[in-house]
Formats: structure tokens, sequence, C-alpha cells
């Protein structure tokens, strides 16, 4: 039987030791993105509206400038958009996996050639 062997990374930012952005709220924002609304991309990501509001919530008030810009229900319904830095943050962080994969994909059969 072959071995399964894989290079894997995760990248995160964390703010005084605590989480604060990473691959799941990437996803969230580009769910945001997509639909225009939190509890969409809530429900599309299988996550509780609860804990996707807390998540922008924390981005919100945590970065030097929120992230996304919530808009409450009414006569014309509600929904959410990515405010402009929002939408840098989601890109450089989009680019620099993107790098980090490339690199990890240049190295990968050497490493897992010496395990």
């Amino acid at each position: 039987m072959e071995t399964k062997k894989e290079l894997r990374n995760r990248c995160w930012i964390d703010i005084d030791g605590k989480k604060f952005f990473g691959p799941g709220r990437a996803q969230l924002l580009v769910m945001i993105d997509k639909n225009g609304s939190l509890s969409k991309a809530a429900k599309e990501m299988g996550m509780s509206y609860r804990k996707a509001w807390s998540m922008v919530e924390d981005m919100n008030q945590r970065g030097q400038q929120p992230y996304v810009e919530l808009h409450k229900g009414g006569t014309q319904g509600g929904g959410a958009e990515l405010t402009p830095r929002g939408k840098t943050v989601l890109t450089a962080f989009q680019q620099m996996n993107a790098q980090i994969q490339a690199t990890l994909e240049q190295h990968t059969q050497d490493m897992l050639g010496l395990i």
C-alpha cells in the first residue's frame, strides 16, 4: 500500500496573538461579494448567520477600516457589500496565497522525496 504524502500550508494573520484573518474569513468575503448578503453567504458556506455576523464584526472592529458594510432590511431588503478596504485586503490575501502555493508546488516533490 502506497503512503500518501502532502505538503500543506495554511496562512492567517494574528493581531495580538488572536486569529484575525485567514482562509475562512477570506472565503466569507468572497461569498458576501458574490451574494450581496451576509445571510446568503453564511448559508452557502454552511455557517450560522450568527457566526458569520460575528466574524464580520470582528474584522470591522479590529481592522484599520471596516471590511463589510451591512444594510438593514426594510422595504428594499437588507444586504451586505465589501468596502473598498475589504476588497483590497481580500485581493492582497488571495494574491499572497497564490504566490505561497506556487512556491510550495516548486518544492513539493523535493521535500516529500526526503520524507
